[in-house]
């Protein structure tokens, strides 16, 4: 964010108007504001502020049926069309299980929402939107011909905040973590000695935790056992070969407030200019090539075996998007998802010390 003096709502309702079909996103962008202020800023006028209680959201959009879900970062865009069903609450944890909708949330980033309505021709598009602290996008549910319009605004009722205000007070995120210390012989042979005795994938983030590493910083100095440096078109290799043989497999996008999962085959894919989209019937994925860095294959041991997954990331160090075959607890790895992880394109990779 700039330091430009920030418009006022009616001057974002203005150039909302002036840029009708200019991507929320980008606009904010060139206003030099959060997309949160820029949607704030229509409270009253096709917004209403409601507020982000993660658990009362998803007990009830089940009952408005089939949507599409959102989550998104700088460069990937995951949509999902389903329904939002076998949810588990939770204050520090809330997930969706369902068939098409599966979702990993954390409520305590959830600091902003909004029911939005958008006139597009004759037809009025219904959403919700919620951000983080920072004003950053966390998730959104987009209403389709099929949903409950009933049920929605019962919903969206009942989570109706008090303060209808178009601005929001927005606190920007903490910056990137510089850049990569010189690890110890000492450092890596403890990560390889703790990645070695992993039995769950689900044990990752605490190692990462408790080594104070990112998880980009342990996929470099982990050895190439465990770890390998892609061509960063290996992604889109993978896509179409995945495509080709209609080899199901689990695609991960998130952000700090929510990560979203593909599971299952793949049909569509379709270049365009720096994307790359995958285009079937019930998932939609928009990924920018050109924002990958770096592409890593990853050897997790787990108590059915190694898992393998595909990783990008972005040049801050954050992780874009992930790929893995799919699989259910319990389950042994996809060989075929094996086969192709191990024979994508690889290149050096820099040392870690």
């Amino acid at each position: 964010m700039d330091q430009r003096v920030k418009p006022s709502p009616e001057e974002i309702r203005r150039a909302r108007e002036e840029n009708p079909k200019m991507r929320e996103r980008d606009l904010s962008a060139q206003l030099g504001i959060s997309e949160a202020e820029l949607v704030a800023a229509h409270c009253g006028i096709g917004a209403v502020r409601v507020e982000p209680r993660v658990n009362d959201l998803l007990t009830g959009l089940e009952a408005v049926g089939e949507v599409m879900a959102l989550t998104r970062n700088e460069s990937a865009v995951h949509e999902k069309i389903g329904i939002y069903d076998k949810v588990v609450t939770g204050n520090h944890n809330a997930m969706v299980l369902g068939e098409n909708i599966d979702l990993r949330i954390f409520p305590k980033v959830w600091a902003h929402g909004f029911a939005v309505e958008k006139r597009d021709g004759d037809e009025i598009r219904r959403s919700l939107q919620f951000f983080d602290a920072a004003g950053e996008a966390v998730h959104k549910v987009h209403l389709k011909p099929a949903s409950s319009l009933y049920a929605y605004q019962k919903l969206v009722a009942s989570l109706e905040s008090s303060n209808q205000e178009p601005t929001v007070a927005i606190f920007p995120s903490a910056a990137e973590a510089g850049g990569e210390g010189q690890a110890s012989v000492a450092l890596i042979d403890d990560l390889r000695d703790r990645w070695s005795r992993l039995t769950d994938v689900h044990q990752f983030f605490g190692m990462l935790k408790t080594l104070k590493l990112s998880r980009r910083e342990a996929v470099r100095m982990v050895g190439q056992d465990y770890a390998w440096l892609l061509d960063n078109d290996a992604v889109s290799a993978m896509f179409h070969h995945a495509a080709a043989g209609g080899m199901p497999i689990m695609c991960f996008v998130g952000n700090r407030g929510c990560i979203q999962i593909h599971s299952g085959p793949i049909k569509s894919v379709k270049p365009m200019g720096p994307w790359i989209n995958v285009l079937d019937e019930t998932f939609h994925l928009h990924l920018r090539t050109d924002h990958i860095h770096e592409v890593w294959a990853l050897r997790k041991p787990t108590k059915d075996g190694h898992v393998t997954s595909l990783e990008a990331y972005d040049a801050n160090g954050s992780m874009i998007i992930q790929f893995f075959g799919k699989r259910h607890e319990g389950e042994g790895e996809r060989e075929d998802w094996r086969f192709l992880a191990e024979n994508l394109p690889r290149i050096p990779s820099p040392t870690a010390a």
